[in-house]
């Protein structure tokens, strides 16, 4: 008796619910990805940023290659440090700083 019903062909209606059912899920997943990878990237950019800002000459810093070294002179988007082999000077843009370690005052 219903097996007529199943031959005919009738296309399911389209409507909210169908694509409400493949946004959502999409949507659900961008927002994860946003929460859990990019937001906490940003934080650390942010905190990064503001101690390269804030160093003083004295500062301890690593290298984005791994040098490390104490600041010995400031310019405007350069830093120059001196390394503990010979009290060799490298100057460096301050955007190949890593890590800013202030010294700990006694």
């Amino acid at each position: 008796m219903l097996y007529p019903l199943a031959l005919t062909d009738v296309a399911p209606a389209g409507g909210i619910e169908s694509i409400l059912g493949l946004v959502l899920p999409l949507a659900l997943m961008f927002g994860l990805m946003y929460l859990l990878l990019i937001r906490p990237q940003k934080k650390k950019e942010k905190k990064l940023r503001e101690q390269i800002n804030s160093m003083i000459v004295g500062d301890n810093v690593v290298t984005i290659g791994g040098i490390v070294g104490r600041v010995v002179n400031l310019k405007d988007d350069e830093v120059t440090i001196s390394t503990s082999v010979a009290n060799t000077l490298i100057t460096f843009k301050k955007s190949s700083i890593n890590t800013v370690v202030k010294p700990l005052s006694d």
